[in-house]
């Protein structure tokens, strides 16, 4: 079918609350030299997009207005020298925003092809958070079989994507989470130890499991009091990845541990990494993961889907941290 010259697309009329994304319509994008057309099936919802809608997190230069980070759907059309894709494939992307539409354009690059066996909805809610784990637990971090693990925030996208992952490449992980409901679903994913934060302290939990030692890697999406609370039970060498502030960017920290332990503080943002750098990541994903992902070793969860016009839902639920896992908007039967 041809491709239309106009989509429907969500808009951030104002910066505020969900009620501030409404249905409008837009051009639909062209693709540019390297970069594909895809019509869009599914979308995820990720923290990020709510930050942006809320004017806390404005698009980089040049980039679309339009929230989304990652869609899944087929491929429409091809921009100029790109030949790795083919118009109809079944793909899923990376964006730097434009996902809340029925259209979006992307550097091939950033684009891998929907795991074999996953809906286009499961595949919505792969790029963001594999990308985003893969670049900072296995390439900044450097988690490695046999290493202890540690993810806060269990329950979110991220760290139902976490879990499952460093399990498969073989490492022991501790998480934390809000709820008993949310402990017994990271444990089903494989967590070996789910902490209730509420009710435990996770700093004490962890010093008993591993005998004082300590854990080797940490994800933390976070900050505040937890990083030095985090650091407190690193093992010596241990790596600890911030990607995120629920709390606070800023905290005060002893670094005496940090030099003692001879511990690594690193961390990362995604969205506005060059092309090159995303091409990167999504290599390594294709070689070490996908084929997980079409074994069904590895599987997304997704907690619950809402039509693209209803994204100011998506976006209440994802506020009200009663989720466990992704969340997604559905563009096209």
């Amino acid at each position: 079918m041809p491709v239309p010259t106009d989509m429907t697309a969500i808009e951030i009329t104002a910066p505020g609350g969900p009620e501030a994304l409404k249905t409008a319509t837009r051009p639909v994008p062209q693709p540019g030299k390297g970069e594909i057309l895809i019509e869009v099936h599914a979308a995820g919802i990720n923290r990020p997009d709510v930050l942006q809608r809320m004017g806390k997190y404005e698009p980089p230069p040049g980039t679309t207005d339009i929230p989304g980070l990652e869609v899944a759907g087929t491929v429409a059309a091809l921009g100029e020298g790109v030949s790795e894709f083919k118009t109809g494939d079944k793909v899923c992307a990376l964006l730097a925003g434009g996902g809340y539409a029925e259209y979006a354009a992307v550097p091939a690059a950033q684009v891998l092809p929907v795991p074999e066996g996953l809906s286009f909805v499961e595949a919505a809610c792969l790029p963001e958070t594999f990308f985003t784990v893969w670049s900072n637990v296995f390439d900044r971090g450097q988690l490695k079989s046999g290493e202890t693990f540690l993810v806060h925030g269990g329950s979110s996208g991220i760290g139902t994507t976490a879990i499952p992952l460093a399990k498969a490449f073989g490492a022991k992980v501790f998480t934390t989470a809000g709820s008993e409901e949310k402990c017994a679903a990271c444990v089903q994913l494989g967590a070996d130890r789910a902490i209730n934060y509420k009710t435990e302290d996770f700093v004490e939990v962890i010093k008993a499991e591993t005998g004082g030692k300590g854990v080797d890697v940490v994800l933390d999406m976070v900050g505040g009091d937890y990083i030095p609370r985090t650091i407190s039970i690193m093992a010596t060498e241990g790596r600890h990845v911030s990607i995120a502030f629920l709390q606070s960017p800023k905290v005060a920290l002893n670094f005496f541990p940090v030099m003692t332990k001879r511990l690594t503080l690193t961390g990362s943002t995604l969205r506005a990494r060059p092309v090159s750098d995303k091409k990167a990541i999504a290599d390594r994903l294709k070689e070490k993961v996908w084929p997980l992902l079409s074994a069904g070793k590895l599987k997304p969860l997704v907690y619950k889907t809402f039509p693209l016009a209803d994204a100011a839902g998506a976006h209440a639920l994802m506020e009200s941290s009663q989720h466990i896992g992704k969340i997604a908007l559905i563009v096209r039967d």
